[in-house]
């Protein structure tokens, strides 16, 4: 049972390290400034890739916890 939780929490964790990886830098340049972040696709950004890759990251982070308590416990 171990043996199987381990492996899990192992491929949880190359999901997290490839999620991080694929996301955009929060770098904010002169867009900000001129109001540009208030375009269709800075209002619906939780429906864009981004926005998706940002969900599922928050669901294996939580995961990714919730494994690392399972195993100490064990």
């Amino acid at each position: 049972m171990k043996t199987a939780l381990t492996i899990l929490f192992i491929i949880i964790c190359l999901a997290m390290v490839i999620l991080v990886m694929a996301q955009e830098g929060k770098e904010a340049g002169l867009g900000t400034i001129s109001g540009m972040s208030d375009t269709y696709w800075g209002k619906n950004k939780g429906r864009s890739k981004e926005g998706k890759l940002i969900k599922a990251t928050t669901v294996v982070s939580v995961l990714f916890f919730v494994m690392a308590i399972v195993l100490c416990l064990i």
